[in-house]
């Protein structure tokens, strides 16, 4: 094997350092005392001793099996009928971007997933390097606007090499074959093909059952079980497995530790909100979740946990919402479909999209939240938090939209009568429903931003009034907003639940 095309490091790649290639660290890393990892290292290179993360999603065995090197990989990867040059492209595409947009939740290429646990054994699994080839050519040609022909011929021996490995019930249940079949649904959802798409979603769940479930699958394949998982829910709009439940029993989506958290707890708060919900399972995951934010303001939730907490949190709410094989929610509890729906919008939001986007499945929910809410508003009542909580992941949700309009009117019509005035205002309500605290607001703060009535300072005494309303202590209108809201504004007229 010769020692071509050699590149730079991850980290020296990432600050745009020059390289020296030394293995097994570089003299960059050693004088950073940092982890120096070569994304490119073949199969066939000596394996190097590196440190495990604790949380790293991929199982204790997936860098044991292959180590990053400066060795030229493109020279030990599966056969392909694209030339050379292409594929090697691809690679390089693969490893830089589709890893990082496919698993965002992590961004570092020395524990990204899609790098220590997808990509070797893509280069020793034909069909998943034909896939993940597959995922970079399809974003290079979408770019480009010039066709697909690359991508149907990955597509095609896709499917051909895949046929082969489900023939034998020894390789339908390796990792690779899995995580090919369920990719293969993601990019097929995206054409459009839904009725294929649905076909691969039904295959996963198949070799999910011959490894004896979706919690079993869990302890030896992390990525996988986590791929599978979410990815079929986006492509199917509702769960395809169930959850363990509370205690963690059960062979379904296991629970995070923090879901056993102490329930105890004198929140007036909480107990405001409980009194609005009669369903029973949504009573529970709001509680325990509203729990789980709680402690996160001391122990903040890490990415990977968070990310299983969504799934979890979302497979729940929506395997017992009763308008998930019904286009029209159920008009019993309007309140608590409200609260059901924007709770799963919120975890999407906070979670962000991984695997594959999530924007059909958000768009589904949001129309069903807006139902929910045309229907309590049709009792007369006076806006309260919890409106404004609605309001505030709905315009998240719905952004770019045509159900953004709705979220937006509703919320310019509830400002005067709350006395919403800024940005500050609108997180004293939210943070008593259910809030979690996050370094950047921007996501939710820009769309009220764009909705509040700014102040028109006309001198500089005005401005100096301006800044001592930002800390809650006086306002240019002369009016003093207090510092929490009471639990009393939560609660609604309990005919209309």
């Amino acid at each position: 094997m010769r020692p071509t095309l050699r590149r730079s490091c991850a980290a020296c790649a990432k600050f745009k350092h020059s390289c020296d290639l030394r293995t097994p660290r570089c003299s960059r890393c050693i004088k950073r005392n940092v982890p120096c990892v070569y994304a490119n290292q073949p199969l066939t290179a000596p394996p190097a001793a590196l440190n495990q993360d604790a949380g790293s999603l991929v199982p204790a065995t997936g860098l044991s099996e292959y180590r990053f090197g400066s060795l030229d990989p493109f020279d030990s990867y599966p056969p392909t009928r694209l030339p050379r040059e292409h594929v090697q492209r691809l690679i390089y595409s693969f490893l830089h971007k589709i890893a990082f947009q496919y698993y965002p939740l992590d961004l570092n290429a020395t524990s990204n997933p899609f790098l220590v646990s997808w990509w070797p054994l893509a280069l020793g699994d034909p069909a998943l390097f034909h896939v993940s080839l597959q995922t970079a050519c399809l974003d290079e040609e979408l770019l480009a606007q010039k066709g697909f022909h690359a991508s149907e011929i990955l597509m095609a021996d896709s499917v051909a090499l895949l046929r082969r490995k489900v023939q034998d019930p020894s390789l339908a249940v390796q990792d690779g074959t899995m995580n090919s079949v369920i990719t293969l649904a993601a990019i097929e959802f995206g054409k459009g093909n839904i009725k294929v798409s649905q076909m691969h979603v039904d295959g996963a769940k198949k070799l999910v059952e011959m490894r004896g479930g979706i919690n079993s699958v869990r302890q030896t394949s992390p990525l996988t079980a986590r791929m599978i998982s979410w990815v079929s829910m986006l492509v199917m709009g509702h769960p395809q497995f169930s959850t363990q439940d509370d205690v963690g029993i059960g062979d379904g989506i296991p629970l995070v530790p923090e879901w056993q958290l102490d329930m105890s707890t004198d929140d007036p708060y909480l107990q405001a909100t409980l009194d609005l919900i009669c369903d029973s399972e949504v009573r529970n995951v709001f509680a325990r979740l509203r729990n789980v934010f709680t402690r996160a303001r001391r122990l903040p939730l890490s990415s990977t946990r968070l990310h299983d907490l969504t799934c979890f949190v979302i497979h729940r709410l929506l395997a017992t919402n009763p308008s998930s094989s019904s286009p029209s929610p159920s008009p019993s509890s309007p309140i608590t479909e409200s609260i059901r729906h924007t709770t799963i919008l919120y975890m999407f939001i906070i979670h962000g999209p991984t695997y594959y986007s999530h924007d059909f499945i958000m768009g589904t929910i949001a129309t069903n939240l807006i139902t929910n809410l045309i229907h309590l508003d049709s009792t007369s009542r006076f806006p309260v938090s919890i409106d404004v909580w609605f309001l505030a992941i709905g315009l998240v949700a719905s952004s770019n939209t045509p159900n953004y309009q709705w979220f937006a009117d509703r919320a310019q019509s509830i400002v005067h009568p709350l006395q919403i005035h800024s940005w500050d205002d609108v997180v004293m309500h939210v943070k008593t429903v259910l809030w979690l605290e996050t370094p950047d607001d921007t996501v939710f703060r820009s769309h009220w931003d764009a909705i509040l009535p700014r102040p028109v300072v006309t001198d500089v005494t005005e401005i100096a009034d301006a800044d001592t309303d930002i800390t809650g202590t006086s306002c240019t209108t002369g009016l003093a907003l207090p510092d929490t809201v009471s639990p009393s504004a939560l609660v609604l007229d309990t005919n209309i639940m």
